[in-house]
């Protein structure tokens, strides 16, 4: 296959006269050819000539990076010495130029790395899950590189090859604002500044580290170290590559009468994102209506048992909440004969049966791929909920985790028994915006018999995994991850989550009250439970 692209010919030659190091592109590649850095933003595509076999093999070893990186992730807290371990430990074999810097000649990693970008950009163009997943990790990827880029002489030609004027202060400017540098940093010391680069940047250019308060600002001016600068790069890093897989998602027609190459994209969009659980098929009519309770109270994540609580208690959800909660409960099993009785139960409570049937049943049959187009619309991640549709006022949608109030969520949690020390560490990995991993801290606090290595990615996944649990299934292995779509091979590849993400309250560790709670609420009813649950919230409020 052939790479087509810009200012084609110029870059072959630059390419059969890298080892020569006498050539310096005018499109930013530098003195060495087309791959001058460890670092791209991937501006040009490449114009290699390529089998199919090597297509594939780059395509698959890119994808196996990726999720690496995913699974990094949520398993472990970014940016610390366990975060980076892990990625360290496997990225050297994964992808050398990531992380090794004792390479040779590394020309043909860089490639490997150039061309791999791009074929994943075929594949994960063509829906906005897909785009949202690759830009999401490929960010992930690059700050990772970035921050172990330790040569400032490479970081400093990085950002000049890609136009981003940043440049230290000098050390004067920097001694005569230092005790300023200091108070704005939660962890560094006098001695730690001495040591660290800092560029100062238009305030607007930072408005994330701003907002957070983590950076000093005088005069229109944030003061940004050399550790927060990868904030501002991504933010370059994201625009270029949505706008990006955007232009690629307009020319996939063109890929349409190639019959070797589409399949092969397909199948790497289709096999390695994860399941979707478009229609629950394999549950399908397993689940009853009348244990739909015991189901919200024992096996449904945060989310969705506060969208049921809602539900039964204003008997109506807005658009987006039925929407989330709809494609939910499609997932876990419900049959549209049964989605269309629970919704219409609840509805003709403070409406005509005849109003609901106008205005709301041809919607859940349109998500059942019923009416309208007939798409079998997917449930939606963990991923979608966090970054689309955020709630407004009156909205019970979104992810509690990163859409609800501290106060009110430790409320919340405290009124489900949540103990005060898984509280506390849920909390703490929420104001550090790690919602998944809080989710997965949940999920294990809330089932006393749960694996230590749950990693929570979709809120049907939570689901599966509570009725394994709790149904005693003996096929559960504590893998906490949906790899049913994906081949055996790279199954038995997935990472573990790390041992001290894991630790439970030790009451939890040591005897089975959570599970006993949970037994006992199966003899309470929904209306009593929901009392019981406003008492705690509400001596929660006053206390």
């Amino acid at each position: 296959m052939q790479f087509g692209g810009e200012r084609k010919n110029a870059l072959q030659r630059q390419q059969r006269g890298r080892n020569k190091g006498q050539v310096r592109s005018s499109a930013g590649f530098g003195m060495f050819g087309q791959y001058s850095h460890r670092l791209q933003f991937y501006r040009l595509p490449p114009t290699d000539n390529i089998s199919l076999n090597e297509f594939e093999e780059f395509a698959i070893s890119r994808v196996k990076v990726l999720r690496h990186v995913e699974q990094a992730g949520q398993s472990y807290v970014k940016g610390t010495d366990k975060y980076k371990e892990y990625m360290d430990r496997d990225l050297r074999h994964l992808m050398p130029v990531a992380v090794r810097k004792d390479l040779k000649d590394d020309f043909e990693e860089r490639r490997k790395d150039h061309i791999s970008h791009f074929i994943l950009r075929l594949a994960y163009c063509k829906s906005e899950d897909l785009r949202r997943w690759f830009i999401a990790q490929e960010m992930d990827l690059f700050r990772y590189r970035f921050l172990m880029e330790t040569d400032k002489r490479e970081v400093a030609r990085f950002l000049q090859e890609n136009d981003l004027h940043f440049t230290p202060i000098p050390d004067e400017e920097k001694r005569q604002v230092a005790k300023y540098l200091c108070a704005s940093s939660y962890s560094m010391s006098m001695a730690m500044i001495e040591h660290t680069d800092f560029y100062k940047v238009p305030f607007t250019e930072a408005l994330d580290l701003v907002r957070a308060r983590k950076i000093y600002v005088h005069k229109g001016w944030a003061y940004v170290p050399h550790n927060d600068l990868v904030s501002i790069i991504l933010s370059a890093f994201r625009a270029h590559l949505s706008q990006a897989l955007a232009v690629t998602a307009r020319s996939i027609p063109h890929l349409e009468e190639d019959d070797r190459l589409l399949p092969m994209l397909n199948n790497l969009s289709k096999q390695y994102l994860g399941q979707n659980y478009s229609s629950g098929k394999s549950n399908m009519g397993k689940i009853e209506l009348k244990d739909m309770d015991m189901h919200a109270r024992k096996s449904f994540p945060l989310c969705m048992r506060q969208l049921h609580s809602a539900f039964r208690e204003n008997h109506h959800l807005r658009h987006h909440g039925r929407m989330q909660y709809g494609l939910f409960l499609k997932g876990i099993g419900l049959t549209l004969e049964q989605a269309l009785t629970f919704w219409r139960s609840e509805f003709s409570k403070i409406m005509d049966v005849d109003k609901f049937e106008k205005q709301y049943a041809y919607n859940i049959r349109h998500s059942y791929g019923k009416e309208g187009k007939r798409t079998d619309y997917t449930p939606y991640s963990c991923m979608k909920i966090i970054m689309t549709n955020a709630p407004a006022t009156g909205d019970h949608h979104g992810c509690p985790f990163r859409h609800t109030d501290s106060n009110l969520l430790k409320q919340r949690l405290g009124a489900y028994k949540v103990n005060q020390s898984g509280i506390d560490e849920i909390i703490d990995l929420v104001n550090k915006s790690h919602y998944q991993v809080a989710c997965s801290k949940y999920f294990m606090l809330t089932h006393g018999n749960a694996k230590s290595d749950v990693a929570i990615q979709h809120p049907n996944q939570y689901f599966e995994e509570s009725q394994k649990i709790l149904t005693g299934d003996k096929k559960y292995e504590g893998s906490g991850r949906y790899t049913s779509s994906r081949p055996q091979s790279q199954a038995a590849q997935s990472p573990r989550v790390s041992s001290h993400q894991a630790t439970l309250d030790p009451s939890t560790q040591t005897s089975s009250s959570v599970q006993d709670q949970f037994e006992d609420e199966l003899n309470l009813s929904f209306e009593e439970l929901e009392a019981m649950e406003k008492e705690a919230m509400e001596g929660a409020t006053t206390s």
